[in-house]
């Protein structure tokens, strides 16, 4: 099964996505910011990281660069998630160590297309 940690600090979508992917038979663990997302990822090692960028305590650009600096999570693949869609704000997202991105509100049938991308990789 495929395990997705979403790093999420909105209760309501951190819940309408755990909800959504469950019913694609993922397997979904959960972390409300940053620092704790990247605890996550080093303890339980998941398929994908889905990674929201403005959360409380340590934003989703500094958990990417130190999951990404991090020799046992750095090849984990992480899709950044926001509600910000203009050119120089997505570059400077992949640029922090993002392997992909996309929008909120969120478009599932191509974000599960861009899931199973990174996985083939």
């Amino acid at each position: 099964m495929i395990t997705i940690l979403l790093v999420e600090d909105d209760n309501l979508n951190r819940d309408m996505l755990t909800q959504h992917f469950k019913r694609k038979n993922y397997s979904v663990i959960s972390a409300v910011n940053g620092e704790e997302g990247v605890q996550m990822a080093e303890k339980n090692l998941p398929d994908v990281i889905l990674m929201d960028m403005n959360m409380p305590q340590m934003d989703g650009l500094e958990a990417t660069r130190l999951i990404k600096k991090n020799p046992v999570t750095s090849h984990i693949p992480v899709i950044i998630l926001s509600g910000h869609d203009m050119p120089a704000y997505v570059a400077k997202e992949i640029a922090g160590g993002g392997d992909d991105y996309d929008t909120k509100p969120v478009n599932f049938e191509r974000l599960f297309g861009k899931i199973q991308a990174m996985l083939q990789k």
